[in-house]
């Protein structure tokens, strides 16, 4: 059975239907976001600046990727960059809980623990970003805080706001949730600092591109090898993210056949799913990779994504953390 995504994107007619929820969704957004602009609802401000990098769409636009590279941009300007997020699929017992590259992704969520890895930054999750920013404030020295998807979560006052956009599905029906993919209606995007497309951008967007690193293997991370060396060669690929497909055409386009297992973002692995009996290597993304690495059998492999800025973007956003932040030009 097709997942409810593709039919946003297929603009299936049937989702008409559901236009009457998306109506009474679009009533919920807006008296939620004016009650927090009339403080029936409180918003908080912390004593370090917030940057929120987000979406107005469900499911994956590139966000994380942009984090890490956000928050290695900053420590390149002397900056120290704390992270917070919701820990999606954490099943922790309780709340805010700190992040490690060694956590367990089950407890704090996988892209949580994809991102410590990644940026080597103090991290905490919570359901409320108020709380793990405060978590990460008593037990850190961070001097600025990126909440990775936090655009909807009013409750955290924010500095600066950056949303992406998937430059190849865009918004689907155009519709908010269930009849299409928004979270928000598309005038968010004019409230937003800086709007960044993953793929092709549009006037007054900042291009990113997806930059594949070398192939690790998941038991031996010191071999990595090209992806150029597997030319050729019939793959098994597996992705639990938000547009497998992305990842799937992404191992195409260096020359692999590539059979591609599409599992739902923030799948919860089982040795099954990644054993298929024929020998065949077995690539997945490092979102993937934290789930499985405890029954990896040695032929799997992580490729590694990073983003890539265009110089456009970085002279705006170093005007804009001169502004607000008060972040001095390199």
């Amino acid at each position: 059975m097709k997942r409810l995504d593709h039919y946003w994107y297929a603009r299936s007619p049937w989702l008409i239907l559901l236009t009457p929820l998306s109506l009474l969704y679009r009533v919920v957004v807006w008296l939620r976001r004016n009650a927090y602009r009339s403080g029936i609802l409180s918003s908080y401000r912390l004593a370090r600046p917030v940057i929120v990098v987000g979406n107005v769409t469900a499911g994956g636009t590139g966000k994380t990727p942009l984090v890490a590279w956000l928050a290695g941009y900053l420590q390149r300007k002397g900056l120290r960059p704390g992270i917070v997020a919701r820990g999606y699929g954490g099943k922790a017992s309780s709340w805010p809980q700190q992040v490690r590259a060694d956590s367990d992704p089950g407890i704090v969520g996988d892209e949580a623990v994809m991102l410590a890895g990644m940026t080597g930054c103090p991290m905490a999750v919570a359901p409320d970003r108020v709380a793990a920013a405060r978590e990460l404030l008593d037990h850190s020295d961070c001097d600025v805080i990126i909440s990775d998807d936090g655009l909807q979560h009013y409750a955290l006052q924010r500095d600066l706001e950056i949303a992406v956009i998937d430059g190849v599905r865009r918004f689907g029906t155009g519709f908010l949730l269930p009849a299409g993919p928004l979270r928000e209606p598309l005038r968010r995007l004019r409230e937003v600092d800086l709007v960044v497309v993953n793929g092709l951008a549009g006037g007054g967007e900042y291009s990113m591109r997806m930059l594949t690193g070398q192939a690790r293997r998941l038991r031996d991370p010191e071999q990595p090898r090209a992806l150029a060396d597997f030319r050729g060669q019939s793959v098994h690929a597996v992705a639990g993210i938000g547009n497998p497909t992305r990842f799937f055409q992404a191992l195409q386009q260096h020359g692999m056949r590539v059979e591609g297992h599409a599992f739902p973002d923030h799948h919860r692995y089982q040795p099954e799913d990644i054993r298929f009996g024929d020998g065949r290597p077995v690539f997945m993304t490092e979102k993937d990779a934290v789930k499985c690495h405890q029954f990896a059998n040695g032929n799997e492999w992580v490729v590694p994504v990073r983003a890539e800025m265009s110089k456009e973007f970085c002279r705006q956003l170093d005007a804009l953390l001169d502004s607000r932040l008060g972040v001095s030009h390199e």
